[in-house]
């Protein structure tokens, strides 16, 4: 077990970070909730705008792969196709902004399973390649579609109002907007993982033979994971076309699934809110960095490289383990003296 990617790795991480006092998880939360409500009058909005999308697709991955057990390299299929879906619905077909980002959704659950009925019986390295190769064929499909427009993309796309009173043209109305949607998300996310249904996800990667031997209907399950995956990566597509109002091929290249897992490694896989701290991190980075000669990929690579080799567990993972430790060690003095 030499790198991250080992599912015993990230197994014994989920159970480690699962000891942690709940009082520190609800103050946490509660932090986090009361610095989301003021943030936009202290940092600029858009920057926080697109930190959430980022969040919300490497949650998406965190949950299909640190939770499920399967590496996806694909992402950038679900990411484009709600991009592209909700891009066209909100500006062709002049629906809600709620409406463009349910469709949007549905595409990108739709490729989901589609990747599933192909990819669903594989596992590890195999697993990734396929999903690799079907998103890049995903990508050469909008490449082509005239709806996309090619490498221009789907440009000034609106992003309307919601129930003819929210509108998102103003950036604190499409802050709270997104804020809500990834607020939601990531429960949705902690919810379903604490659910019956997650343990026996959970239960799955750590010993599929185990579960099939038990009479679980695997495959049902893991595709199950892959879509919901798909479609809170098509979420974090959805809204942020709508925040750039624009949808392009970078939407659907491989490195869109590049940075959705880089997000993800750096923020701590097996985390709840690793995902936040890694999209936290990265765009962060590439704002301190916007006006610099220095290429800031080159950064996010140097980034990625220290977390791999010294910090395996992510930002979330490292905080955790050192509090655990800390709290094991307070309990062993205790019953000393």
């Amino acid at each position: 077990m030499s790198t991250t990617f080992e599912p015993n790795v990230l197994t014994t991480e989920a159970k480690r970070t699962t000891t942690t006092p709940r009082h520190l998880h609800v103050a946490g939360i509660a932090s986090l909730m009361i610095l989301a409500l003021f943030a936009p009058f202290y940092f600029y909005p858009f920057l926080l705008m697109k930190l959430m999308c980022m969040a919300l697709m490497a949650a998406s991955f965190n949950l299909l792969f640190g939770y499920g057990g399967m590496l996806s390299f694909g992402h950038a299929a679900f990411i484009g196709s709600a991009a592209y879906i909700a891009g066209y619905a909100a500006k062709e077909m002049h629906l809600s902004p709620l409406l463009a980002i349910i469709l949007g959704m549905a595409a990108a659950t739709a490729v989901g399973w589609l990747f599933g009925l192909v990819a669903i019986r594989r596992r590890g390295i195999q697993f990734a390649m396929i999903t690799l190769a079907l998103s890049q064929l995903i990508y050469f499909i909008f490449l082509q579609a005239p709806f996309t427009h090619g490498e221009d993309g789907l440009q000034d796309i609106p992003r309307g109002t919601v129930l003819g009173i929210l509108n998102l043209g103003n950036s604190l109305t499409m802050y709270y907007f997104i804020l809500a949607f990834t607020v939601a998300g990531l429960l949705f996310i902690y919810r379903m993982v604490n659910s019956p249904f997650g343990q026996v996800v959970i239960a799955i990667r750590d010993n599929e033979a185990r579960a099939t031997s038990l009479g679980y209907n695997v495959h049902g399950y893991k595709l199950a994971v892959l879509m919901i995956a798909a479609a809170i990566a098509g979420l974090g597509g959805a809204l942020k076309a709508l925040l750039f109002q624009i949808a392009t091929l970078n939407d659907a290249t491989y490195l869109a699934s590049t940075e959705v897992v880089i997000v993800a490694l750096v923020g701590g896989i097996g985390t709840m809110l690793g995902p936040l701290a890694g999209a936290a991190a990265i765009v962060g980075l590439d704002w301190f960095f916007a006006e610099s000669k220095f290429p800031v990929m080159v950064i996010n690579g140097l980034v990625f490289m220290a977390c791999v080799l010294l910090f395996r567990q992510g930002i979330v993972g490292t905080i955790a383990a050192a509090i655990e430790k800390r709290r094991m060690q307070g309990t062993e003095e205790s019953k000393d003296a």
